[in-house]
């Protein structure tokens, strides 16, 4: 049997040195005279490991890593083509701990599979939801998703199912499903993770939400800076239409279903679904007013379900194991696994797909493993830029939307960004409004005008300018953001600046006062 060796090609890996530790490796099995098969698969997600190489074994699959060009040579002299021992061997991937303690249902193949080999997919559990759902009524679908438990991905929360009723109970001669795959928050990448590692996953949930609301039409909205999930997708799509996956008949039955990808212009507030309609659409990405819902009236004036890619990977699993299956992970309101992506100062960075209901302290200590600097941990940003900072008081509140919500905070996209002891939070506000203001479209006056006054109020505050006066007005402005805003650039912009405030107080005293209490 010729020896197989899987090296990830996904951005993430190739950022950490993945392409040239697979030139050192073709170069030796050259020089060496050995036969082998390369596999440019995606990553696993624990980028701590990567360059992480696998190598198939008649026991199974054994990895090592973070696997250097100078280790190449040392790791053929000591038999890895066959699982032997080496300083870099970490053994059966899924018992590597960061791994085995994960619940893979959305990510399941990521890292196991070769990406663009359909056949693989299909090995591998793929296409059996899209095979249940041409076999079943638009409606009966739906109600699956619904009862799944199912909620947007990209950060609102908002149930799956009833935006896909809607779409199917409003009557129009064209329907379109539009996947928002502009992930720009910081340390995100689950979307990213998905379309390099298991683009046919995607693929098979857009078909089945298409089939499911009677639109033939889909869209896949890339952000410019993933040139590679880009360059992924599109030959994914281009495979699955020549298999028949995609087309005038969907595995041969009567319904149809096509989709292109689509590349973003790189701004920020395009990942807010109106914004993203409008760019499709080559207009401006600017914030629409709603009503009309999306839903209703949305791309090109026609009903469109707008999901993210996270939300659309998870359909697969719901249609191939049931409602009652995939409900049975998580709590409260929050059904199903999301793949938290924990980034910043953290030892153990990486995606870390479970069920709703760890807390942030178990997520952040026991899994990332605390500090990369080995200091304490001040304070842990939860849904991007725009998320509030929690201190480790809050570390106890369960991954949960409503449990966030109660605190003050927001899940989003599920990514956390760690920050140890020396982070300065008043800085980490003033950021907050600053990123607001860069990436504002200036559709509505709280968000153009309020982010901008915004960074002068903070900068006055650091000065020691009317401290307690300005303290109010940084307040004042927060709620008009958080209520007058259109969208949620300007709305959720308040959640790091008010958090920074609210629980890390000492930060915000004048600097000579700062100097002289420490």
């Amino acid at each position: 049997m010729i020896p197989r060796i899987y090296i990830p090609a996904d951005s993430g890996a190739l950022a950490l040195g993945a392409e040239k530790v697979a030139k050192a490796i073709e170069k030796e099995l050259k020089e060496r005279g050995v036969e082998a098969k390369i596999v440019r698969n995606g990553s696993r997600g624990a980028y701590f490991l990567e360059p992480m190489v696998e190598v198939a074994t008649a026991e199974g699959r054994v990895a090592y890593g973070p696997v250097k060009p100078s280790d190449v040579k040392s790791l053929f002299d000591s038999g890895f083509l066959k699982g032997g021992p080496h300083k870099r061997w970490l053994g059966a991937p899924d018992k590597i701990p960061f791994l085995a303690k994960q619940t893979r249902l959305t990510f399941a193949r990521c890292g196991v599979i070769d990406p663009l080999s359909l056949d693989s997919y299909k090995s591998h559990g793929g296409l059996s939801g899209l095979q249940n759902a041409v076999a079943m009524a638009p409606a009966d679908i739906v109600k699956q998703v619904t009862e799944s438990g199912l909620r947007g991905r990209g950060g609102a929360g908002f149930p799956t199912g009833i935006k896909w009723k809607t779409v199917l109970d409003t009557k129009s001669d064209q329907k379109y499903i539009v996947c928002n795959a502009d992930e720009g928050d910081s340390a995100t990448f689950a979307d990213r993770m998905i379309m390099e590692g298991d683009p046919f996953v995607l693929i098979e949930g857009m078909a089945i939400a298409g089939i499911a609301t009677g639109a033939t039409k889909g869209f896949v909205y890339i952000r410019s800076e993933y040139p590679h999930a880009v360059a992924t997708m599109n030959k994914a799509v281009a495979i699955a239409r020549k298999a028949g996956v995609l087309g005038a008949n969907v595995l041969g039955s009567p319904n149809a279903f096509d989709m292109e990808i689509r590349v973003g212009a790189g701004a920020y507030v395009c990942g807010e679904e109106t914004s993203l309609l409008n760019s499709l659409e080559g207009k401006r990405g600017v914030v629409r007013a709603k009503p009309p819902l999306p839903a209703i009236q949305g791309l090109f004036g026609k009903p469109t379900v707008i999901n993210n890619v996270i939300s659309l990977a998870s359909v697969p699993i719901i249609m191939d194991k049931g409602a009652a299956y995939y409900k049975d992970f998580g709590m409260g309101r929050s059904r199903g696994t999301i793949p938290i992506q924990i980034a910043g100062n953290v030892k153990h960075g990486g995606l870390f797909e479970t069920a709703f209901g760890l807390t942030l302290g178990e997520i952040v200590d026991e899994i990332g493993g605390g500090t990369a600097s080995g200091r304490p941990v001040k304070a842990v940003q939860v849904g991007g830029p725009l998320g509030a900072y929690f201190p480790r008081t809050l570390f106890d509140t369960p991954f949960d939307y409503e449990a966030f919500a109660a605190k003050d905070g927001l899940i989003g996209h599920a990514g956390i960004t760690v920050f140890d002891d020396t982070a300065d939070m008043m800085k980490q506000a003033r950021f907050a409004m600053e990123f607001c203001a860069i990436e504002s479209c200036g559709k509505c006056t709280p968000c153009r005008i309020g982010s901008t006054r915004g960074m002068e109020v903070l900068d006055k505050v650091a000065a020691g300018i009317e401290a307690e006066k300005n303290f109010a007005l940084v307040t004042d402005l927060c709620n008009t953001m958080k209520f007058g805003s259109l969208c949620a650039l300007g709305g959720f912009t308040p959640y790091p600046v008010m958090s920074s405030i609210t629980h890390f107080p000492e930060d915000f005293k004048p600097a000579p006062a700062r100097v002289a209490a420490e």
